[in-house]
Order: C-alpha cells, then sequence, then structure tokens
C-alpha cells in the first residue's frame, strides 16, 4: 500500500545566475571578509552585501549636500567648536 506523498519532499534549490563582476580590490576584500566571518560562499556574501546596500539606500532620503562654491555645508549645530576641541580631537587621533 502507497501513501501519498508529494513529488518533492525536499526543498527546491534558490535559482542561481551565474555571471562575472568586476570588482576592485578594496570591494573584493570586504566581501570576502564577510564571507569569511558568516561562513558563506563569496557569491551569497555579494548578492547579501548588495541587498543591504539596496536596503539602506531606500530607507535613506536622498538629500543633496548644500554648496558654496566648491565646498560642502554641514547641518547646523547646537555647539560651538572650540580651538579647545580641536586640541582634544588633535590629542586623541595622535596629531
Amino acid at each position: 500500500m502507497m501513501r501519498n506523498r508529494p513529488l518533492f519532499p525536499y526543498r527546491l534549490p534558490k535559482p542561481i545566475m551565474r555571471t562575472t563582476l568586476n570588482l576592485s580590490e578594496d570591494a573584493l576584500h570586504v566581501a570576502k571578509h564577510y564571507a569569511m566571518r558568516r561562513r558563506l560562499s563569496l557569491g551569497d556574501a555579494v548578492s547579501a552585501l548588495i541587498r543591504a546596500g539596496a536596503q539602506t539606500n531606500a530607507q535613506v532620503p536622498s538629500t543633496a549636500a548644500t554648496l558654496r562654491g566648491r565646498f560642502a555645508l554641514l547641518p547646523a549645530r547646537d555647539e560651538v567648536i572650540t580651538i579647545d576641541h580641536v586640541r582634544e580631537l588633535m590629542e586623541r587621533e595622535g596629531i
């Protein structure tokens, strides 16, 4: 007596699209490091990084930086930057 079994009792593999990418050396290093830390293949790591980047760009409102001449203006802040702030930062950074 046979039971009614589904034809595919296991999950079908996800579709794979093969393509060639030309990555800069630093981007390849980041992708390899990401893949190694998460124990993924390089292709899965690149896919995850692309998805994360696309999601981040979709969430961030696209506001162009206001330019004055060749320089971008920073957003207004409630604190005044003094020479003491600069000296403290220089000491922390070892400059």
